[in-house]
Formats: C-alpha cells, sequence, structure tokens
C-alpha cells in the first residue's frame, strides 16, 4: 500500500502482510461508512437508538448490559493474551499491549459498575462492533510484531502516545461517571447532562475516547492504527451529530452554543 512520504517520518513501513493491508483498508472504510450510516438514519442500534426502527424488535435482542460485556470482553481477552503470546519483545509493543489491555478493562469496569442500561441492544448491531474491536486489537498487535527488526521512525511518538492514552482513559471515565449520575434511584428518563465539558459539547465521552485512541495510535506508529483511528474518528463525528440532534428534538431548552463534539467547531 502506497502511502504519502510525509507519512514516513511518523509510521513504520507498510509491512510485506497482505492481511494487515487488507484489514487496514476494510477497517478504514467500514468505520467511515458506520459514520456516515449514522447521519443518514441508519444507526448501530445501541444506547439511544437501540430502538430507532421498530422493524428491528423482532430480532434478537440482549440487555445494555449483556450487550456492552460481549462488545469489549473477546478484545480485552486478546490483549490479555498477547502478554504470553508476544512476551517481552520491545518497549513499543509492551506499551501497546498494555494500552489495549488497559483500554478495555476499563470499559468492561465500567459496564459492570458505572453504566447505567435503560434500552436494549440489537444482535445485529453487537455482532459487528464486537469483531470490529477484537480483528482491530488482534491486528494491531500482529502488526506492530511485524515491525520488529524494522528501523523506527524518525520521529519518535510513542511518549506523547502514552501522555495521550492517559488523557482519552481519564477524561473518558470522568464523563461517563457525570452520564452514569443523571440516573439516581433507578431512573430511565433521559436529561441534560451538565459539568466537565459537557457544557462544550455533548459528547465528551466520545471526544476523550478518541485522544485515547489517537494515543494508542502514537505508541503503535504503524499504518494500520492510523488506519482504524481515522476511520473511528468519523464515525464518531457521525454518531456525536445525530446525538445532538437527538437532543435538539427531545429538549426545547437544549443549549444552542453546545457542539457536537468538538468545542466551538463542530
Amino acid at each position: 500500500m502506497a502511502i504519502p512520504l510525509l507519512l514516513l517520518n511518523f509510521l513504520f513501513p507498510p509491512p510485506p502482510s497482505l492481511f494487515v493491508t487488507a484489514m487496514s483498508v476494510i477497517s478504514f472504510v467500514s468505520t467511515t461508512r458506520a459514520g456516515f450510516n449514522e447521519i443518514k438514519g441508519k444507526h448501530l442500534q445501541y444506547s439511544k437508538f437501540w430502538n430507532v426502527n421498530p422493524s428491528e424488535k423482532k430480532k434478537i435482542q440482549l440487555s445494555g448490559k449483556s450487550g456492552m460485556l460481549l462488545l469489549y470482553s473477546p478484545a480485552f481477552i486478546a490483549g490479555a493474551a498477547s502478554f504470553f503470546v508476544f512476551p517481552n519483545e520491545s518497549l513499543r509493543t509492551t506499551l501497546l499491549q498494555a494500552s489495549l489491555t488497559l483500554h478495555f478493562f476499563k470499559r468492561i469496569l465500567e459496564v459492570l459498575f458505572v453504566h447505567k442500561y435503560s434500552g436494549r441492544m440489537i444482535l445485529d448491531s453487537v455482532i459487528p462492533i464486537c469483531l470490529s474491536y477484537f480483528l482491530f486489537t488482534t491486528t494491531l498487535l500482529y502488526a506492530q510484531q511485524l515491525t520488529l527488526g524494522v528501523p523506527e521512525p524518525p520521529i519518535d511518538l510513542k511518549y506523547l502516545g502514552i501522555a495521550l492514552f492517559l488523557i482519552g482513559i481519564t477524561g473518558n471515565f470522568y464523563h461517563h461517571y457525570i452520564l452514569s449520575k443523571l440516573r439516581e434511584n433507578d431512573q430511565k428518563e433521559y436529561k441534560i447532562p451538565k459539568g466537565g465539558l459537557f457544557g462544550l459539547v455533548i459528547c465528551p465521552h466520545y471526544l476523550f475516547e478518541l485522544i485515547g485512541l489517537y494515543g494508542i495510535c502514537l505508541i503503535s506508529q504503524t499504518l494500520h492504527a492510523f488506519c482504524f483511528t481515522v476511520g473511528t474518528t468519523f464515525y464518531l463525528i457521525g454518531r456525536s451529530y445525530v446525538t445532538r440532534r437527538w437532543y435538539l428534538s427531545k429538549f426545547e431548552d437544549f443549549p444552542q452554543h453546545v457542539k457536537a463534539l468538538i468545542p466551538f467547531v463542530c
């Protein structure tokens, strides 16, 4: 896969692997397409949009908690298992293994102890998201193995990546915690969230999720990480856009200055 020469200052050369190349293209195209589908009303059915299409009610449904656990568990297991499959390979590999494992372990803990669920999940939406996380994790770890013995990129970004990852995972947890406190005493209804960056954007948890993901991308500095991260950016932009549109439709007093994902921008 040909990539711009400028990116070669930041990325390892594409590996001689048809599998990794194909997965890089597939991950970018599929996540980008999912973002545009969100804007067009073809939602992945979880959270506020789990029952957006009445005809889907005949399909297999899971509880919100069970569905979310299924989303994250295979990727977490793959990350944890990588310490045994690829032990002590390099500092960069170990940092990548740790960040991926911690990322999905945090999500599982949030599902079990933080999030409150009022809806369900359609199995047809659970499966592609679960596969996406799992294949991203396993392919990224494999792609990193293929960089062993290859000269490092001229610009080393892994330490900046660590900083971004820690900022992202902390900010994401904080805003998830704020969301969880909106529903005390098993309340089901939605409210306009306040606190943190919710005064500027309606999806700061997505914003920090992206910051953490870009951190993982910089730790890895592989083309596969870059493709997945850019594709996920398009998806979360689309998801944030329709989330803001949903709040505008449900709450007459929704603040017009609150953007979707990026403060003061969009």
